[in-house]
């Protein structure tokens, strides 16, 4: 195990506090921060985060405040768990924040999964034009929270484009039945991040509309072969995409009523109201990702679906329909 470090977990939600449990279990400082004084007083006093982690007795010692430069108070690595699209509003504050509170070399692992509505940017891409002089890293792969939160075992990769930090932030955040591998490849991590979660929705979908198991492992696998056409565009690395972060991420959430995106999908398939559920990250996804294959002339009939879909333009009857019917062609691997 490597040597105890201070850790910072901007956000106090499931998997903020999930993954600040897991960095206590290896032995290191843990604070979260939260724009919730409420919340932050249960976690410190009580060990508990009722509202997202319920039944889960948290360590003690892990502590949690609003005032975002005690949490980033000579913090040797930032965790930034909120969501993909607040992202930007988070890092920012984080700057305003730092004063002497934060290295400017301290490392950034962003935990968020998705793409910037508005700019099309990766968190990434955020990140560095919000902290440039702060080295960026990624942590992705099949996860729930209440999961890891409850210590069962759970793989997840590291990735960063310097491939001997990865390593070092890889050991610095393994813990007991919570292992990091990591790579340099940290483009692939994150589009396999992102765009697992609108593949999620489709495979919801389609199991919500009762069209079978059969229509969902196809919708999965052909799913796949769009994520790694996408992803090659960006530079992403097909043996990445094979991985944790790619095809085991997406097993994951396209499987399991756990998953938001994918309970998302199912309410979707079923014609439920979705008004008062609990928005996924891949439906604020889906349409930018959308507009990124069409940018770039890739072939991705299922992301281009999803936006139809959310939008009520199409249903996944049709949906199933024009993608059994499209040309016939050798199936790529």
């Amino acid at each position: 195990m490597s040597k105890m470090r201070r850790i910072a977990v901007l956000g106090a939600g499931a998997w903020g506090t999930a993954l600040g449990l897991t960095m206590r279990r290896a032995g290191h400082a843990v604070t979260l921060w939260t724009r919730d004084p409420q919340l932050a007083d249960e976690i410190s006093t009580l060990n508990t985060n009722g509202r997202y982690l319920p039944g889960v007795e948290l360590k003690p010692g892990l502590s949690a405040t609003v005032d975002m430069a005690e949490a980033l108070n000579e913090a040797d690595c930032v965790l930034a768990v909120t969501p993909a699209q607040t992202l930007r509003e988070v890092l920012a504050a984080a700057q305003s924040a730092m004063g002497a509170a934060m290295k400017p070399d301290t490392p950034l692992v962003l935990c968020a999964k998705g793409i910037e509505r508005g700019t099309g940017r990766l968190m990434s891409e955020i990140a560095a034009e919000v902290l440039p002089q702060n080295p960026i890293a990624a942590l992705s792969g099949p996860s729930f929270a209440a999961e890891v939160a409850r210590g069962l075992p759970t793989a997840v990769t590291v990735a960063a484009k310097d491939a001997a930090l990865a390593a070092r932030l890889a050991e610095t955040l393994s813990a007991p039945h919570f292992r990091c591998y990591s790579t340099g490849d940290l483009i692939g991590v994150e589009i396999g991040g992102a765009l697992k979660n609108v593949l999620a929705i489709a495979a919801g979908a389609t199991d919500g509309a009762g069209l079978g198991a059969s229509a969902v492992a196809a919708i999965i696998t052909r799913g796949f072969v769009e994520l790694r056409r996408i992803a090659r565009s960006f530079g992403g690395r097909d043996e990445t995409l094979m991985g944790l972060s790619g095809l085991g991420d997406l097993v994951l959430t396209c499987s399991s009523a756990q998953s938001r995106n994918y309970a998302y999908g199912l309410a979707l398939g079923r014609g439920e109201s979705l008004d008062n559920r609990p928005l996924a990250e891949g439906a604020l996804t889906a349409n930018i990702a959308a507009r990124i294959v069409a940018e770039r002339g890739l072939d991705a009939p299922i992301i281009r679906s999803v936006t139809e879909l959310l939008e009520g333009r199409l249903t996944v009857e049709t949906a199933m329909g024009a993608l059994l019917s499209r040309p016939l062609k050798h199936e790529e691997n």
